[in-house]
């Protein structure tokens, strides 16, 4: 089975053994992120963080590594050598950030950790949450607050850039096959009450399932999409209602985004509080700046280290090189001497 939120921890740290990790990582929180991986991804995960920190050059593996580990293991690495027109941009940005937006306001929504226009993936853009905990059991309102998220990027088109587009077939498949699965297997559909409804057992070809048929007449299965249908329209309503009570928010994050290309939870946090763009930006730059203080120092102390003992070996050089020249001078030439060969040696 998938290890439990005890076991991840106790794998992250068998696989983290060898590997420095900074004084920032949280291997609890780590663990808790990590919900439904297998010991694999776990071991893949920490791989690709400390690739990204040997790729940053640093000796240590950070927290800031092991977060964009834990999005490639998900949903796989960043294209940013592909060519993106504006247009694109600004579809991708009103998108995802429907889906962030929702995904704070909503009851039952998982935590965002980063929010990106950058292609990742089969996926233009990404909005990146992660659920903190290991429900078994998925109520109702939690199935309900999903499809809206999911149906959060298409509204977000319509509502603030009067169109709509292909980037949002992922997420109205995921969100039908909840909507399906609420009506035909969970039994919570007040219309066809507490039914499983779902494929049968009876294959075409035995022992494979290639095929299945129906167990329920077509009168029911109009019902099933009638059913389905009330839900997708009740979260796009949701939705909307929504996204219309957070239109400056939205317009801020999609400016950010626009900006600054991918942002992450705190950055969320402050657009949800309802601060300006400018002052988002700047808490963006102090934050930066913050980390490159702290990596400086020691930068500078290697540098003097270096630049000192190339001065002391310098002078020792010099002072060797000087010595060398005054013994030199002082020895005196050793004189050769030469002997006068006479006619009578040269014709021997």
């Amino acid at each position: 089975n998938i290890p439990d939120v005890k076991g991840r921890e106790d794998i992250i740290k068998i696989h983290a053994r060898n590997k420095p990790l900074s004084e920032d990582v949280d291997v609890k929180r780590i663990a808790r992120l990590t919900s439904g991986f297998a010991g694999a991804d776990i071991e893949n995960m920490l791989n690709e963080g400390a690739l990204l920190a040997a790729k940053e050059n640093t000796a240590e593996i950070s927290m800031k590594n092991l977060n964009d580990a834990i999005a490639k293991v998900t949903m796989g690495p960043q294209k940013r050598s592909y060519v993106i027109t504006e247009k694109d941009k600004k579809i991708t940005a009103v998108h995802e950030a429907g889906h962030a937006i929702i995904g704070k306001s909503i009851k039952n929504g998982d935590q965002i950790h980063e929010v990106s226009i950058i292609p990742r993936g089969n996926a233009g853009g990404y909005t990146l949450s992660r659920p903190e905990t290991d429900d078994r059991h998925v109520q109702k309102t939690k199935l309900l607050d999903m499809i809206t998220m999911f149906l959060g990027g298409r509204t977000a088109e319509k509502l603030f850039l009067d169109d709509i587009s292909t980037g949002a077939s992922n997420d109205i498949e995921r969100a039908t096959n909840i909507a399906r699965n609420m009506v035909t297997e969970w039994g919570m559909s007040d219309k066809l009450g507490l039914v499983h409804l779902g494929n049968s057992g009876d294959q075409v070809f035995i022992g494979r399932d290639y095929a299945t048929r129906a167990s329920y007449s077509e009168k029911e299965a109009a019902l099933i999409d009638e059913e389905v249908k009330n839900i997708i329209n009740s979260c796009t309503q949701e939705a909307e209602r929504i996204l219309s009570e957070n239109k400056s928010k939205l317009e801020t994050m999609v400016d950010i985004l626009l900006e600054k290309e991918t942002i992450y939870q705190d950055e969320v946090d402050l657009i949800m509080q309802g601060k300006t763009k400018n002052q988002i930006l700047k808490a963006i730059d102090k934050k930066a700046q913050e980390e490159e203080n702290l990596e400086k120092p020691e930068q500078q102390t290697q540098h003097k280290l270096s630049v000192d003992e190339l001065i002391s070996r310098a002078e020792e050089a010099e002072k060797k090189q000087s010595k060398s020249q005054e013994s030199t001078d002082t020895q005196e030439k050793p004189k050769r001497k030469y002997t006068k060969k006479t006619d009578k040696s040269n014709k021997e």
